[in-house]
């Protein structure tokens, strides 16, 4: 997994799976940029990882994130793996959903993936190499109970990296996505116990996944192992959802 050394920026890093991503990458001996609104965890991750550099930047700023891959590219010397980690649920059932949270979860969602891979793909043309992962979800492909916005957000991340990767795929840059189905977090330790359990009882595994089954597959794409796989969407969801 010839991760050493790489260069990688990390949406959402504060995040339940973002955390898991900082680590798997460390652990190959990458260099690291951790963004994040959690001024804290990003602390704690600095505190926690040697081979990391944290930002504190919200996407909803989309008029900055131009300058704020400028950046970062500086500050790693180049960008060699972007991971779009980054994402909110602002939950209602379609006819209670306002415009507002509609766009919103759109705007943070789908977006500012589509702005941060626009002017990371600008540095990576310049080397002609580069991985980007852009995480999605299972209800992207599945829809859910009241997060029509999130849903289509996910959906809109999976048709736009198809596009990117036959626009970069001659200039040697990978686009893939992750799509998680229901993995342990703060997020979901919060769910009804009774829920919970009618929740596994629909995945053949018998179990909710981890973050560390997220991040194993984030570092397998993000590595030379995966040059010959362009424009996917790997699932990793315990059977639960199967393209």
């Amino acid at each position: 997994m010839n991760l050493k050394n790489k260069k990688v920026l990390i949406t959402g890093a504060t995040g339940g799976i973002g955390s898991f991503l900082v680590e798997k990458f460390d652990n190959f001996g990458s260099i690291i940029l951790a963004t994040g609104t959690n001024h804290e965890k990003l602390q704690g991750l600095k505190s926690k990882f040697k081979n990391i550099i944290t930002e504190s930047f919200k996407l909803d700023r989309h008029e900055k994130i131009e300058e704020f891959i400028e950046k970062v590219d500086k500050k790693l010397d180049g960008i060699d793996i972007l991971v779009n980690n980054a994402g909110i649920t602002l939950d209602n059932l379609s006819i209670r959903l306002t415009q507002e949270n509609w766009k919103k979860v759109l705007d943070i969602n789908l977006t500012s993936t589509f702005l941060m891979c626009k002017f990371v793909i600008k540095k990576m043309l310049k080397k002609k190499y580069g991985k980007i992962i852009n995480v999605t979800s299972i209800v992207g492909h599945t829809g859910n109970l009241g997060q029509a916005n999130y849903a289509a957000s996910k959906a809109g991340i999976i048709a736009f990296s198809k596009s990117l990767a036959i626009e970069y795929a001659k200039k040697n840059i990978n686009i893939n996505c992750v799509s998680p189905g229901f993995i342990k977090t703060e997020m979901t330790d919060k769910i009804n116990e009774e829920f919970k359990k009618t929740l596994i009882s629909k995945i053949p595994s018998g179990c909710l996944g981890t973050g560390e089954d997220v991040s194993n597959c984030v570092a397998f794409l993000a590595s030379d192992m995966a040059n010959y796989i362009n424009g996917e969407t790997i699932h990793v969801n315990g059977g639960m959802y199967m393209a």
